[in-house]
């Protein structure tokens, strides 16, 4: 069977390195699928899930808050802003993060920057959908 190499690393360090069959990312346009001998790619990641299926074990769960993905025919690496594995994922500290996001944007606060406020929103949401998904409660 083919293998991928694939590499999530943040600012924080190494999250992920080892052999895949297939590798899912939030890709800037969309959810992007990458299988060996993929097209070499250069894309923006949105906050979300990475999802990779190794060779040998379950399927591991990955969140990250944006970032870069470079795709070579035999390497995937993810630069991520910041990443969590789902197991470090907190759904109450996520939801209260999207809480205070919707409340941000709803004019509650005085001056705000709203596109600044926009993104905290979309990076809460994702979280807290990940959060949700990747503890079972989906």
């Amino acid at each position: 069977m083919t293998s991928i190499q694939v590499d999530i690393v943040s600012a924080e360090g190494e999250i992920f390195s080892g052999e895949a069959e297939m590798v899912f990312a939030p890709g800037q346009l969309g959810e992007i699928g990458i299988a060996p001998r993929h097209a070499p790619l250069l894309t923006k990641l949105k906050p979300g899930e990475v999802r990779v299926h190794p060779l040998d074990g379950e399927e591991q769960f990955f969140f990250v808050t944006g970032g870069i993905l470079e795709v070579q025919p035999k390497q995937v690496t993810v630069l991520a802003d910041s990443a969590l594995r789902a197991e470090d994922l907190d759904e109450d500290s996520a939801f209260a993060a999207r809480e205070r996001a919707r409340e941000v944007l709803e004019g509650s606060h005085a001056e705000i920057d709203i596109e600044q406020a926009q993104r905290d929103l979309v990076e809460a949401e994702a979280r807290y959908r990940a959060a949700e998904k990747l503890k079972g409660r989906r």
